[in-house]
C-alpha cells in the first residue's frame, strides 16, 4: 500500500451521504447527489451530464463475492469541493460492470467520487477496494442508519 493512503472519512460529506433510498436508477441516484451538491457548492453545473456520460462510456460497477457495488466518478473540472458520497439504497440499482460493460450488476452501496486532485483518484480507489472487499464491514454500512454510523465504520 502506498504510504500516503487516503482516508476516505476525510472526504465524506454529511450532506451528501445517503441512507435507505429507493433510487430506481443510476441516472436517478446520480440527479439526487447533484442537487444535494450543487446546493452544498461542491460541483459545477456540468457534473450531472459528464457523470452519466462517463458512466456510459467507462461503467464502474464491481461484482464482488457476495454483492455488486459501484464507484462512479467524473471529470475533475466539475468538482469545486471533493468530496465521497455515500448512497445505501435499499433494493439494487443496475449499473453495467466494469471489468464487463455487457454484464450488469446490482449495487445497493454506491460511492461516488468528487475528487479534483491528481493521483486522488487512484489511491482513493485503492482505498475503497479494501474497504468493498470487507463483506463484514460492506454489511455494516448497508445497515447504517445515520451518517454518524457511516463516519464511524469508514475511519
Amino acid at each position: 500500500m502506498s504510504e500516503n493512503l487516503v482516508e476516505v472519512s476525510d472526504y465524506l460529506k454529511d450532506q451528501l451521504i445517503f441512507l435507505h433510498t429507493s433510487f430506481k436508477t443510476s441516472s436517478d441516484l446520480f440527479t439526487a447527489i447533484n442537487k444535494a451538491a450543487q446546493e452544498n457548492g461542491f460541483v459545477t453545473d456540468q457534473f450531472l451530464p459528464k457523470i452519466i456520460k462517463r458512466e456510459t462510456t467507462f461503467p464502474t460497477g464491481l461484482q464482488l463475492e457476495h454483492r455488486g457495488v459501484a464507484i462512479p466518478h467524473t471529470d475533475a473540472d466539475t468538482i469545486n469541493k471533493e468530496f465521497v458520497a455515500v448512497v445505501i439504497n435499499d433494493e439494487p440499482i443496475e449499473f453495467s460492470r466494469m471489468d464487463d460493460p455487457d454484464q450488469t450488476v446490482g449495487a445497493k452501496l454506491v460511492f461516488v467520487l468528487g475528487l479534483n486532485k491528481p493521483h486522488a483518484q487512484l489511491d482513493m480507489l485503492q482505498a475503497l477496494m479494501g474497504i468493498i472487499q470487507d463483506n463484514e464491514l460492506v454489511n455494516s454500512l448497508e445497515n447504517a442508519n445515520d451518517a454518524d454510523q457511516i463516519h464511524q465504520l469508514l475511519s
